[in-house]
């Protein structure tokens, strides 16, 4: 039979005591122990070489490994690691690939086998990924969409309310501002805005959720800040309510920004802003995008070639486009109707393009805001899809 695995030393032992005190030829001792010729020679070979300790089991590991990671290699990748707790191998690779293409990196799984044995990795749970939804299609360059939303308030160290306010360009995933606000209003919100544009210039859309200040209750769901940006020239786009996988590229920035920066939070506002203006740095400049092919976002971004003056401009209309001036109440005067639309329009003129007989579709710019009919009632109901918007 072959060797026993629970006694090889001792079965080879005597093998060797037999080969050396039996007249029985190796060929037929092996035949007796199920060993090949090959095997018995061996095991007689390194016993007269090195005595009992040669029946001993080596291992079978090569002696050099010349695809090992050297030293120098490895306090690279850790070094990284060092300055860069969150990133993983994938991160690592590309960031060092990027500064020193000339050196050979190892393989992400190699990288991450140099983490885990210096128990600098952390399992992560499997979550499911939700599928992004249609109007994210249309972010094919950078401006075409900006993405907004309040992180969600917390508490600093000292007890203080943080609301950080988050616009990032949809298409290169560019982070153009990260702040706190003192309150989540349009009031605290617009001059943020208005700094973006004249640094970034004008953006085609700007994609919110439903609550204030990005949206109100009256038509078209404008708000105070909306009616600004459509006077910056920018139209307003809200998500679905209840659908935030629709502005899903921000609702998953956030969960880096509050691992990089919030957990856990700074001592008071002014450290939480200095953690959010560094991150902004590192996230827009260094950071590898997985989404992106492992490149920083700033290599995708540039500026806007729609400048912002910084003078908001009423919306204009085309001829043929019956204009109205908003009340102050809120109303306006149509035909013999009194229409209400929103205290937000007050002073601001809406157009009104027939588009189908006794069908009057009424827009802010470039917001619809319904469709008269001919009872002169404003309903919320799709227009004829063969009909355009008026033009401004």
């Amino acid at each position: 039979m072959p060797w026993d695995r629970t006694c090889a030393l001792k079965e080879r032992s005597s093998f060797v005591s037999d080969a050396e005190g039996s007249r029985t030829s190796i060929a037929e001792l092996c035949r007796q122990y199920g060993v090949s010729r090959k095997t018995g020679y061996k095991w007689l070979d390194r016993f007269a070489a090195e005595g009992d300790r040669g029946l001993l089991d080596r291992s079978h590991a090569a002696l050099n490994s010349p695809h090992r990671m050297s030293d120098a290699v490895a306090e690279a990748v850790l070094g990284v690691r060092a300055q860069y707790a969150s990133w993983g191998p994938k991160k690592i690779r590309s960031w060092l690939a990027d500064r020193h293409p000339a050196q050979v990196w190892p393989a992400q799984s190699t990288i991450g086998a140099l983490l885990q044995s210096k128990g600098l990795t952390v399992p992560r749970k499997r979550r499911q990924h939700v599928p992004m939804s249609a109007p994210l299609s249309h972010c094919s360059h950078p401006n075409d969409v900006w993405s907004v939303d309040f992180k969600g308030c917390f508490r600093t160290g000292d007890g203080g309310r943080c609301d950080p306010l988050t616009l990032q360009d949809a298409h290169s995933r560019y982070l153009l501002r990260c702040q706190v606000v003192k309150r989540p209003t349009g009031a605290c919100v617009w001059p943020i805005f208005d700094a973006a544009l004249r640094e970034f210039g004008v953006p085609l859309r700007v994609r919110s959720d439903n609550g204030p200040p990005f949206a109100g209750l009256g038509a078209g769901g404008l708000s105070a800040l909306s009616i600004r940006l459509v006077k910056a020239g920018v139209t307003p786009e809200r998500i679905a309510p209840g659908k935030p996988q629709q502005n899903g590229r921000l609702e998953r920035f956030h969960l880096t920004l509050k691992s990089e920066t919030a957990s856990p939070p700074a001592a008071n506002l002014r450290a939480q802003q200095r953690r959010f203006d560094a991150f902004r740095t590192l996230y827009n400049e260094e950071r590898p995008h997985e989404a992106l092919g492992q490149t920083p976002p700033a290599r995708h971004y540039t500026a806007s070639e729609r400048r912002y003056s910084g003078k908001l401009r009423e919306p204009e209309y085309a001829n043929g486009i019956e204009v109205r001036r908003v009340r102050r109440s809120g109303e306006i005067k149509w035909q013999s109707h009194t229409l209400y639309l929103s205290q937000a329009l007050s002073g601001e003129p809406v157009g009104a393009q027939p588009i189908a007989e006794g069908l009057w579709l009424l827009c802010y710019g470039p917001v619809e805001l319904g469709i008269i009919d001919h009872r002169g009632r404003l309903r919320t109901a799709r227009r004829p899809a063969s009909h355009n918007r008026p033009a401004s």
